[in-house]
């Protein structure tokens, strides 16, 4: 299964000239406008305008939210880095080494890389950085890397050599993370060293330096000219605050802004609206993770596989689709796009049938009683918590759409909307029976999300913790990053993916793409970066 990196549109069509008023008026008064009395020498004068809910946060490398990951890569660079090809390539280390028994990994650090103080990149910098890591390393241990490291040491000014207890063959993707393996200027660590408490500034390696936030407006970021790579063409991002997916739109159809894109950053009817629009680019990307349902096995009536499996025939992802994402999504019949590494491992989906979804009800127990519309077994009626981020429109209309198809089987879905914070502490109690549970797209598929299965960071390990070979399962996970036969490898990749899909522990709906957006007569060159963490802001031409 392949599809285009890049799917781009080329647009026209007009507005009415009273309905632009009507925008541009309503905009004047939602928008969060650059500071007053600054002309000439305003925040996005000369600059890609983008926005983001929230301000980017304390931008600490090393920890995660309210720090935004697309401004964590503008400023804070890895060892090694993903190409647009998905290979791993240099970054901070120009070249490296590994033993040959796949445990022993020596970097050579390029020796011309300042941080945006005046600090030197050295080997020192890198120890002192893998260290604060490592000290906080409970928090992440979602990664499979921290349970390998060993030890760190410089082997020279300019070398760093890292020695692990066991060879892990994901080393590199991991180190090539948006976080927390990224690099923070020595004068910016905190007095006692320890980052997870905070950091004195944001000081990276990066093509990009944050120069100014004004907190609910906007945050400032301009051109690193001492990059020791190739220096952005733009001057300045200006990112402003706009909380609202329609108020962002209305912000850009009035030139508030210049640039959208990503996921969630405006609705799929937005999106197909404005890729009608006179003098705008849209651009759609190709897979960058998979929007799918984790289904508990181990409480509730989704603790039987029969169970699981009905939810799988009754959905009829079609009609997700076309009636929710516009066609602008791409089905997914399994947990992983097939186009990634060892995820191609010969599947047979789960076609849309409710004659065999209410089978396998029939079977398993789940009858309709004469006279009532919902499933019961032995008195117990056939109902499931289905929880979602309450204020994600995307999230509540698929649920609802998931609902409506599950009651013409008899099944009721219990829809749970509920703040971001309470939803991921059900992720990680199992306090659900259906949940949504995005896989994380390249650099992190499949590797990184295999191995969080192991712990309860996420909804997976609580999802799969009713399996009766989960045991099983987390052992060939463990095995699958140290074994160094890249046959085995595959082979123990089958049996994981192949025992989570025949189990029906996810319902995989769609594969997610990226919007990209912009004004055809303010910017050019606009692509999409090889994961969704990357905006390639440098690459941008201003018109």
């Amino acid at each position: 299964m392949k599809y285009d990196n890049c799917r781009k549109q080329k647009i026209s069509g007009i507005f009415g000239a009273a309905f632009f008023a009507v925008i541009l008026a309503f905009v004047l008064l939602s928008c969060n406008k650059a500071p007053a009395g600054q002309t000439g020498g305003e925040p996005g004068t000369g600059a890609i305008i983008y926005s983001h809910p929230s301000n980017v946060g304390p931008l600490n490398p090393h920890m995660y939210s309210p720090s935004q990951m697309f401004a964590q890569v503008m400023l804070y660079e890895a060892l090694v880095q993903l190409n647009d090809d998905g290979t791993i390539g240099p970054a901070l280390a120009e070249s490296w080494d590994i033993s040959p028994d796949g445990t022993v990994y020596t970097f050579h650090l390029r020796e011309d890389v300042k941080f945006t103080d005046g600090e030197p990149f050295n080997a020192d910098a890198v120890i002192l950085n893998f260290k604060t890591v490592m000290d906080n390393a409970a928090r992440h241990d979602w990664l499979g890397i921290i349970g390998k490291i060993e030890k760190f040491e410089a082997a020279g000014p300019y070398d760093f050599r890292l020695t692990l207890n066991s060879p892990y063959y994901p080393c590199l993707d991991d180190l090539a993370l948006p976080r927390p393996f990224r690099f923070l200027s020595p004068k910016a660590f905190p007095d006692e060293g320890d980052t997870s408490k905070g950091i004195k500034s944001p000081i990276g390696t990066g093509p990009w330096k944050l120069v100014e936030t004004k907190l609910g407006e906007y945050d400032l970021f301009e051109r690193n000219d001492a990059y020791w790579g190739g220096k952005p063409k733009p001057a300045k991002v200006l990112v402003k605050v706009i909380p609202d997916p329609v108020t962002r739109a209305l912000a850009f159809e009035s030139g508030d802004i210049n640039f959208i894109y990503g996921m969630g950053q405006i609705n799929y009817d937005t999106f197909n609206r404005l890729q009608n629009s006179q003098g705008v680019t849209a651009a759609i990307s190709g897979p960058q993770g998979t929007t799918t349902i984790a289904l508990n096995s181990a409480k509730g009536p989704t603790a039987e596989l029969a169970v699981r499996q009905a939810l799988q025939h009754l959905t009829h992802k079609a009609e997700i689709i076309r009636g929710i994402t516009l066609g602008t999504q791409i089905p997914a019949d399994f947990y992983f796009d097939p186009g990634i590494p060892y995820c191609d491992v010969g599947l047979s989906p789960y076609p849309y049938d409710a004659g065999k979804a209410a089978e396998l009800l029939d079977k398993a127990g789940w009858t309709l009683p004469a006279g009532k519309n919902i499933r019961e077994k032995n008195g117990v009626p056939l109902e499931i918590d289905f929880c979602f981020v309450g204020n994600n429109a995307a999230e509540k209309s698929i649920a609802e759409v998931l609902q409506g198809q599950a009651l013409k089987l008899g099944v009721s879905l219990n829809l749970l909307g509920e703040e971001q914070d309470s939803f991921y502490a059900r992720q990680k109690s199992g306090d659900f029976g259906m949940i949504f549970s995005d896989t994380w797209g390249p650099p992190y598929e499949p590797h990184a999300m295999v191995s969080s299965m192991l712990v309860p960071s996420h909804a997976d390990y609580m999802a799969q913790l009713g399996l009766p070979m989960k045991k099983q399962l987390d052992d060939h996970i463990r095995r699958v990053f140290v074994t160094t036969d890249v046959t085995e490898r595959a082979a123990l990749y089958k049996d994981i993916l192949t025992t989570l899909h025949e189990q029906a522990v996810y319902l995989p709906l769609f594969y997610n793409t990226m919007f990209e957006v912009h004004r055809t007569a303010e910017l050019s060159n606009v692509g999409f970066g090889p994961d969704r963490y990357y905006i390639p802001f440098s690459a941008i031409s201003l018109e």
